[in-house]
């Protein structure tokens, strides 16, 4: 009960690793806002957690309309009247049109930056002056691997969570003096819908040989990570940006090909 009494605003919380939050946070106690385009099932999410004794409840938010950020914590705050703790988990990418530097077109590139990062700045810019207000709150970013690690493809996908990794750090600085800490937690590749749906079994099989923890991580192993920041636990730790990867890209390069030899003997 590590999250006892706390407020938890989760963005994209219906599936894969927001859902795993959201439900980790409500057997930790917090009452939990899953915020989504997709109120429907939303809806059913929450349905589904309370009538197992959890406290979740449902709030729209459509990435594309970056007004509804918004509204979002205002609508929070109207019910709760504070947010403790939130969860910034929204990322999009389209790995068919978000390519290399020489066949990306510059639309996409932008257009993934533009959403990736406001779906950062846009709900931190409006739930800063209600944490600061009531003593203090956790804000917690969804980054990736990528962020740190240069890929062969999806230019733009790495590079704002990359910008999202560096926004963590500043939003730290910034919003410490009101204790306001903000980390950010970047997942390896996690056996979620959309990676099984968007990657082949090649690749996976490739990016694993890389990872010394040899498998995919589960969306619970993350949460886990949320959990941490989210709690009194981490009440001195800010500015973090904790990598989820299984240890991806941490060993010398030719790591995977020895690993390859080995196994083969």
């Amino acid at each position: 009960m590590r999250l006892k009494g706390k407020v938890v605003l989760i963005t994209a919380s219906t599936r894969g690793i927001g859902l795993a939050c959201a439900v980790r946070c409500a057997k930790e106690g917090a009452v939990v806002y899953m915020a989504a385009r997709n109120m429907e099932r939303a809806e059913a999410r929450a349905k589904e957690l309370n009538e197992q004794g959890y406290t979740v409840k449902t709030v729209f938010n459509d990435a594309s309309d970056k007004d509804s950020y918004r509204t979002m914590v205002e609508e929070v705050i109207r019910q709760e009247g504070r947010i403790d703790v939130l969860v910034n988990n929204f990322g999009t990418s389209n790995p068919k049109k978000d390519l290399d530097i020489k066949s990306t077109e510059y639309e996409e590139f932008i257009g993934t930056l533009d959403m990736n990062l406001a779906s950062v700045f846009l709900p931190v810019q409006a739930v800063i002056p209600h944490m600061a207000k009531q003593g203090g709150g956790s804000i917690i970013n969804i980054s990736s691997i990528g962020g740190l690690r240069p890929d062969i493809s999806q230019i733009a996908y790495g590079t704002s969570k990359a910008a999202i990794n560096y926004m963590t750090k500043l939003i730290a600085v910034q919003a410490a003096r009101d204790n306001i800490r903000c980390n950010a937690v970047l997942p390896g590749m996690t056996a979620t819908d959309a990676v099984k749906d968007n990657l082949s079994d090649d690749f996976r099989e490739f990016f694993l040989k890389h990872t010394p923890i040899r498998r995919m991580g589960e969306p619970e192993e993350i949460a886990a990570a949320v959990v941490y920041f989210a709690s009194d636990d981490a009440a001195y730790t800010t500015g973090q940006i904790m990598d989820v990867s299984g240890g991806f890209g941490m060993p010398t390069p030719v790591y995977g090909d020895m690993i390859e030899r080995t196994d083969r003997r």
